[in-house]
């Protein structure tokens, strides 16, 4: 054994470390510097955390908001035009717009209530991309870069176009969500009003809006009965005429031989004839007296504002305010630390602060609140678990360890190099520029068991060879060149696995920690865990 390559070569690394109590303790200062080193590339946001990245789809949508009261032949004229733009854009397969309605369904459009868009002033247009076999762009860069194309458009209608991107993940409202709670819906809306200029003035905040509809007229006619009795008009008759310019009246049907069931015939005015309430003003009548006789002149027209939706969320009345992320950091965590930084210049009433949820909703209305959801929600609850699954995990390996080696600090020496895998993992994502997301996560904790189960490798061959009376020293080196070929084997085969699934968008993350975190924690396991070892035997055992 001894005059293997192997075991010279470890052995030329690790006895003098084992000599030299000044070695061993800068080679672990400096471990541990890397590992603070790496995890702090989180903190200046080097390597931003994310749910989930923006998969490679073949499709996307664009939500138009035109403002209220708009007619909906220019919604759809709007709508077409922002269709003709992508139309000349690359890798655009086909678009369909749907105006005064939305789009077919889609899994995402449920979260995001897409089925209550109805209206004259609201528009979808559905972009189908070329297949993501034939490009080498991602449907995500493709958005972005219409996004700015198409909101200039918008706005000289005065129109918001959102571009929406179908999720990877759990479909949520927006990417970033706001919600303001408060016991006076009308000062609710005043911070949200400024909350959501604070979403427009935050870098990387995009397609911001919030769910509260303008101020749009509302005219009531109503009939002067005193009038219409002296004009010898019945009031059912002013209603039924009103009714039938607007809506239309069925006025006959048509039996067509073609056809089991008969057409009905619709009596109304055509489009161009209703567009003003002078229109309805001069809709004329006859009286009993056979006697034409002018709408205005039987009606008082009232205007007013018309009433608002209000929204609720588990029975408490909310406004919602909304933003998408596309930039340099597309994750809200971000944007949301930024706005909370503003959060202390927004008005608020005499006696009242401006309280910050951000896992569940304020107890009590009482006080005005602004709880954080969307993406953020989703970010919170999976990091949230799997790190109690990863603590349980853990907890499991160490009691089965426990009941093998029959000591409860053998144990947190194998365990040690569960966190060292944060060296390779954390700068892996650094290096290719990727998000740390959920997935990321999944591959630190996946890696937990192969990790210890190299440490287990070492220390058991180790006690084996000092019960048969070899010192402490030698026991070590003997075990890392013995183990070191099966571990070293093992990790390549982690690799190799993981780099299947390196260039996926959305599993990248996951084969970036199995493949950095296995490299990293095997090389160090080689080292630190017979040295933390050693540190921990020496006085047991003497050479």
């Amino acid at each position: 054994m001894e005059e293997s390559k192997v075991y010279r070569l470890y052995s030329r690394l690790l006895s003098p470390m084992l000599v030299s109590r000044k070695l061993r303790w800068t080679f672990m200062g400096v471990t541990t510097l890397l590992l603070f080193a790496s995890v702090s590339l989180f903190f200046t946001k080097s390597v931003p955390v994310k749910m989930l990245p923006f998969d490679n789809k073949n499709e996307f949508q664009v939500v138009i908001d035109m403002p209220e009261g708009t007619t909906l032949e220019r919604t759809a004229a709007v709508a077409k035009e922002i269709g003709m733009y992508i139309a000349k854009q690359p890798h655009v397969l086909n678009y369909q717009t749907y105006s005064g309605t939305s789009a077919p369904i889609s899994f995402n459009g449920l979260a995001r209530h897409y089925d209550l868009r109805r209206g004259e002033n609201v528009a979808d247009i559905q972009v189908n991309l070329t297949d993501k076999g034939e490009r080498d762009v991602q449907s995500h860069h493709i958005a972005m870069a219409m996004r700015a194309g198409i909101q200039t458009i918008a706005a000289r209608y005065g129109a918001n176009a959102k571009v929406v991107e179908v999720p990877p993940g759990p479909p949520v409202m927006s990417t970033l969500v706001a919600e303001i709670y408060g016991p006076d819906y009308k000062t609710q809306k005043m911070i949200a009003h400024q909350v959501k200029t604070l979403f427009a003035k935050t870098p990387d905040v995009v397609d911001v809006d919030w769910m509260v509809e303008d101020d749009q007229p509302q005219y009531t006619f109503e009939v002067d009965k005193e009038k219409a009795m002296l004009r010898g008009v019945a009031p059912a008759q002013i209603v039924g005429a009103l009714q039938s310019a607007l809506s239309g009246q069925t006025a006959g049907v048509v039996h067509q031989p073609s056809s089991s069931m008969p057409v009905p015939v619709k009596l109304q005015f055509a489009d161009e004839d209703k567009t003003s309430i002078n229109d309805l003003r001069s809709l004329q009548i006859v009286n009993q007296r056979g006697q034409m006789v002018a709408v205005g002149d039987l009606v008082k027209i009232s205007e007013e504002v018309k009433e608002k939706s209000i929204n609720r969320k588990n029975q408490k009345r909310v406004v919602y305010v909304v933003g998408d992320m596309a930039g340099k950091l597309e994750s809200p965590v971000y944007a949301m630390g930024a706005i909370s930084d503003k959060l202390k210049s927004i008005d608020l009433p005499a006696g009242y602060v401006l309280n910050e949820e951000y896992s569940s909703q304020p107890e009590s209305e009482e006080q005005y609140s602004l709880k954080w959801d969307g993406e953020w929600q989703i970010t919170y609850e999976v990091f949230r678990d799997l790190g109690i699954a990863f603590v349980i995990a853990i907890i499991i390996i160490y009691m089965l360890i426990i009941a093998w080696f029959q000591s409860f600090i053998v144990p947190v020496v194998m365990l040690t190099v569960i966190p060292l895998s944060l060296i390779g993992i954390i700068f892996g994502h650094w290096m290719m520029g990727v998000y740390f997301s959920a997935t990321s996560m999944i591959g630190f904790i996946a890696l937990a068991g192969v990790m210890v189960r190299n440490s287990i490798l070492l220390i058991d061959f180790i006690d084996i060879r000092l019960k048969e009376g070899i010192p402490l020293n030698q026991a070590i080196i003997e075990s890392g060149a013995v183990r070191s070929i099966p571990i070293l084997l093992t990790a390549g085969t982690v690799i190799l696995g993981a780099f299947v699934i390196l260039f996926d968008p959305l599993f990248q993350g996951l084969a970036i920690s199995l493949m950095g975190g296995t490299i990293t924690s095997t090389l160090l396991t080689l080292v630190v865990v017979p040295l933390l070892y050693f540190k921990l035997m020496r006085k047991k055992h003497t050479n």
